[in-house]
């Protein structure tokens, strides 16, 4: 009865389904293996003592950012240069923007400094200045900005002076030096004045770092593979069966061997043959009339 999963369709049917559900099990493993990673990542977070409480160290030693130099107090000296306003950063549950300035220093490359946030719209916006002269910053280190990242503007079209996104790729075309792959946020408003207006922006946890949404799409994108591989097999059964039903009917006569060659609509009695001794007829069964 079983003899059809040997024709070339349903080899193909098969194929499929061997070659399907292995990738979904591989998919939502691979899946549950990130979720597991973010746990453990953030288990490991908890039990670490707060990075911006650590000693400062100087750039160099903590670059290049991961995990664990994400958030250490970082030290570094130089001149500010060039200075870029960074749009559409909520602080506090208002809306503001960042004030970026361009850490010159004796390497030559520039480290990008958050000196602090600033409430409303950052066009036309007034901001402190920058102090000058050579200064000696500490401020929390942080990792480049990506496009997955919080409050970033990717599409570009920004006015002057303006950056969506802060990261090396993106300011060393608008920068005529080198600029190092990391930026710093200051921790406290800028002693001596001018800056005391911004307010301080809180280092971010690294990415990856902890049970945020990301985490938890990771789990319910493990359950959407497994739920696949379940269906894709249910699927396969349902049509073995509906053909396996089909080929035992036509054994048994219930429907035709060519479902084509069945006679649509009810099927219409054919006329009795009339009896040749009728009253009607003669005895060469002519009618009478």
């Amino acid at each position: 009865m079983y003899r059809f999963l040997l024709t070339p369709r349903w080899w193909g049917i098969n194929l499929f389904v061997v070659l399907a559900i292995p990738f979904c099990v591989f998919m939502g493993t691979w899946q549950l293996g990130r979720f597991e990673d973010r746990v453990q990542s953030h288990e490991q977070a908890e039990k670490q003592p707060d990075p911006s409480t650590r000693a400062a160290k100087p750039l160099a030693e903590l670059l290049p950012v991961d995990k664990v130099t994400s958030g250490r107090p970082a030290v570094a000296t130089g001149t500010y240069a060039d200075q870029f306003l960074v749009p559409g950063r909520k602080l506090d549950d208002r809306q503001g923007f960042y004030v970026l300035n361009m850490l010159r220093t004796d390497s030559g490359k520039a480290l990008p400094v958050v000196r602090g946030w600033l409430p409303g719209s950052a066009t036309g916006a007034r901001v402190p200045a920058a102090p000058e002269g050579e200064v000696t910053v500490t401020g929390d280190l942080q990792a480049s900005e990506n496009s997955r990242s919080d409050g970033v503007n990717a599409r570009g079209g920004l006015p002057t002076g303006q950056v969506g996104m802060i990261s090396a790729a993106t300011l060393v075309n608008l920068v005529p030096y080198d600029v190092y792959d990391a930026w710093v946020t200051l921790p406290e408003a800028e002693a001596g004045g001018t800056g005391g207006a911004m307010k301080p922006v809180p280092a971010a946890a690294p990415e990856g770092s902890g049970l945020d949404l990301k985490a938890f799409q990771n789990l319910g994108y493990t359950g959407e593979w497994f739920v696949f591989a379940g269906f894709v097999l249910f699927m396969w059964f349902r049509l073995v069966r509906r053909e396996a039903e089909a080929l035992r009917d036509i054994e048994l006569g219930i429907v035709p061997d060519d479902p084509a060659a069945a006679p649509e609509g009810p099927a219409t009695p054919a006329p009795a043959p009339e009896d040749p001794a009728s009253p009607d007829r003669d005895a060469a069964g002519t009618p009478v009339r």
